[in-house]
């Protein structure tokens, strides 16, 4: 479910998952950002704002910049703030469940796309209706779009996805099932271990080592 807010950040915080701990961003009309753990929490918060940063069409920040100065998080409700939505809060409850097996599509959350180019926006709203282990092609999602031949195209739009997790871009593979150039902190790894959570994919044979 897509909000239809201006895009402005009220808030963000960390949290705890299965996978390590994720960062988000809010609004008043949902969800704005997703970041997946990015191995420490200032580049993950970093990610956040770079979502963020990529729906105003700013540049040039520095990294500090990015988690603390000008533009950045500085005038957001702070984590422990004790400010956060009941939806919010709901929302992280549910994304930490889905990444620890539970079987929640997250299709209710709502997400706030305003400023995202339409296209874009009907790529995430055929991946979002993928249910959790299920899989589709970049070139099915394309073929759902009406858009045969436009693979590519739909690959590009998932690679700007800013609120992985609720828009599960991890549900889609290259064609025969590969899986090529997730753009997410961890790379593959990651798409391949979500995938394995949700039963998508079998867990990689036991070494002997």
């Amino acid at each position: 479910m897509a909000g239809t807010g201006g895009g402005s950040a009220r808030g963000f915080v960390l949290f705890d998952t299965a996978i390590g701990r994720c960062g988000l961003a809010w609004g008043e009309a949902g969800l704005i950002a997703v970041s997946l753990p990015a191995g420490s929490d200032e580049t993950t918060l970093a990610l956040v704002h770079r979502h963020l940063r990529d729906r105003r069409g700013d540049s040039g920040e520095t990294s500090n910049d990015r988690v603390s100065g000008s533009g950045g998080f500085a005038d957001l409700i702070q984590p422990g703030q004790g400010a956060r939505p009941v939806e919010v809060t709901a929302a992280i409850s549910r994304m930490a469940g889905l990444l620890a097996g539970a079987r929640d599509d997250l299709a209710d959350v709502r997400v706030d796309l305003s400023g995202v180019p339409a296209f874009h926006q009907r790529v995430y709203e055929v991946t979002r209706a993928i249910p959790p282990g299920s899989t589709l092609t970049y070139g099915e999602v394309a073929a759902r779009l009406g858009m045969s031949g436009a693979a590519q195209a739909v690959g590009r739009a998932l690679g700007r996805n800013p609120v992985p997790i609720v828009v599960p871009c991890h549900r889609v593979l290259a064609s025969g099932g590969a899986m090529h150039g997730f753009s997410a902190p961890g790379g593959i790894e990651t798409k391949r271990r979500m995938l394995v959570i949700e039963g998508a994919l079998a867990p990689a044979p036991p070494t002997l080592f």
